[in-house]
């Protein structure tokens, strides 16, 4: 029993780090994009592009996560490649003036721009995407629907933890300390100091006890499937010959990977389309959910900062009006950070929530908190009431971090049940009902059935012979995930493209929280769709 807690945290050490690194990270994106000089429509458009790269990407990573064989297990690959993406953006971020002054000195400021467009997408993506495998890894480690709620209800617990910590620094006056002063401001220091803490919960996956795949293949029916997908593979099958180069095998397998994905996406995208209803309607409750608040979190800082204190992020510094602004930015830094510590409380009492009150009431309380908290700030002008308003929706934050994973893994649980509605047909009697693995996006490499070929590096599929059944392809729990996943992706994209339109029609930052209360109301009719348990699936089929 000792050893399942110590697991369940040194997973989730991780998804701590990760969180500070987005809370603190991308909580400085918008103002120092608007420093910059850059128009607030193309600051919301380089806010929207780390997510449009999660949406093309996260569901090709969550299904090759599925089939991955190697000697550190089929997440911790793909979790340490992105965090390796979430430490050069944070590098570069602080430091953009400098290196555009380096790279470019005829125009520093234009290069810083795209400098920090650049590493806040890089981030973003990185940082979004890696919270996929880190998903998957708990299913994998605590199936079940008992276990994932007890999970999941830690994983979001360690989550606002690292939100409260990540909002709380930028809360804080760091410029007099010494250190700060040293490494060149406020932010510099910050962005260190997130660099550090993030290092050390990357350690804890070192630790973590995942499946490995230590023979060279697996069987199912009676067929020899090799693992494609394994490293030893590539090598074997690649850069056999004793011939090349270390350099020449490296450039035929990054040739074949580029091959790979543009030939696989078609294939991941026709997995995603598939969709089982019930996933489907849970994501698309979960869509509007995340768009009205993430429609309140990305631009809240925009909104304290230019509405409440009437503000100019472009103004020079030491100005009265730069001076309020900032003064706008820290406060909206405490209301986040109460959001945080609300959903800190949330994530301790869910589970016992959830057993008393049931799925659904929870979600739709959630929902309707929601849509009340930001109405009541698209009309106040109180500092205080908008910041208790700010900490409420931290209920809403805990629950779509909790229920639409535990609501996976009960689907996962029973999938002849849960996934009979779909379009999909039945699988033959005896198929592997193995939820943790994921049909890859890549045949198997044997019979008349080529991976690949040194005169066509494209994707072979089998064919369907008439008058046979085709088995049911097995959904992976990481590819699941990623869908659901998207749906964060996708909340993140919408309100980028259209909200900073819409506020310089509507002249007044408070369409932001407007228009986040009218999703708030879209969510809440989806929801009377999603399957909470076995009994709403025959109601729905009714």
């Amino acid at each position: 029993m000792q050893g399942r807690v110590c697991q369940l945290f040194l997973v989730n050490a991780l998804t701590c780090g990760l969180e500070v690194c987005m809370a603190a990270g991308t909580f400085y994106i918008p103002p120092l994009l608007l420093q910059a000089g850059m128009e607030e429509r193309y600051m919301t458009m380089v806010l929207g592009v780390g997510p449009v790269l999660g949406l093309i990407f996260v569901p090709m990573i969550g299904s090759y996560s599925d089939s991955w064989r190697g000697r550190f297990g089929r997440r911790r690959p793909f979790i340490w490649l992105l965090c390796v993406g979430v430490l050069l953006g944070l590098q570069v971020l602080p430091q953009a003036s400098h290196l555009a002054a380096l790279l470019y000195p005829q125009h520093p400021r234009w290069m810083e721009g795209v400098l920090l467009a650049v590493a806040a997408c890089l981030l973003e993506f990185s940082g979004q995407a890696c919270f996929t495998p880190l998903e998957a890894l708990i299913s994998d480690q605590f199936p079940g629907e008992e276990e994932s709620r007890r999970a999941f209800s830690v994983y979001s617990l360690m989550i606002s933890l690292g939100g409260c910590l990540g909002y709380l620094l930028p809360a804080l006056d760091w410029s007099h300390a010494p250190t700060a002063a040293y490494l060149g401001g406020q932010e510099a220091f910050i962005y260190a100091l997130i660099t550090l803490i993030f290092l050390t919960c990357l350690l804890s996956t070192v630790f973590i006890s995942e499946d490995r795949w230590t023979g060279g293949e697996r069987t199912r029916k009676g067929v020899s499937v090799s693992s494609t997908l394994s490293p030893s593979h590539w090598r074997s099958r690649y850069c056999a010959h004793p011939l090349l180069s270390r350099t020449q095998c490296v450039r035929m397998a990054v040739g074949w990977c580029v091959s790979l994905c543009v030939s696989a996406l078609p294939r991941a995208y026709g997995v995603c389309m598939s969709l089982p209803a019930v996933i489907r309607r849970l994501f698309v409750a979960e869509l509007f959910s995340w768009m009205a608040l993430m429609s309140f979190m990305l631009f809240y800082t925009d909104f304290m900062g230019v509405g409440l204190y009437r503000g100019v992020p472009n103004a020079t510094p030491g100005t009265q009006e730069r001076l309020r602004y900032d003064e706008g930015v820290r406060m909206a830094s405490v209301g986040l950070f109460l959001q945080c510590l609300i959903s800190v409380v949330c994530s301790i009492l869910m589970e016992r929530w959830m057993v008393l009150l049931g799925a659904r009431a929870v979600y739709v309380s959630s929902v309707i908190l929601l849509a009340l908290a930001t109405a009541v700030m698209s009309f106040s002008k109180s500092v205080v009431m908008v910041t208790v308003m700010a900490a409420a929706t931290g209920y809403t934050f805990c629950v779509l971090q909790v229920l639409p994973y535990t609501l996976l893994c009960l689907y996962h649980s029973d999938k002849r049940v849960f996934f009979s509605s779909s379009k999909s047909r039945p699988s033959h009697q005896g198929e592997s009902d193995d939820h943790t693995h994921s049909k890859p996006l890549l045949p198997p490499d044997h019979g008349k059935t080529p991976l690949l070929t040194s005169a066509s590096p494209h994707v072979s599929l089998p064919l369907e012979r008439e008058g046979e059944a085709v088995p049911l392809p097995q959904r992976g729990m990481c590819l699941d995930m990623a869908i659901l996943d998207s749906a964060y992706l996708l909340s993140q994209v919408l309100p980028a493209l259209c909200l900073g339109s819409i506020v310089q029609q509507s002249h007044s930052v408070s369409a932001y929280m407007a228009s986040a209360c009218f999703l708030s109301l879209l969510s809440l009719l989806c929801s009377t769709g999603v399957v909470f348990t076995r009994s709403d699936l025959h109601r729905v089929k009714g």
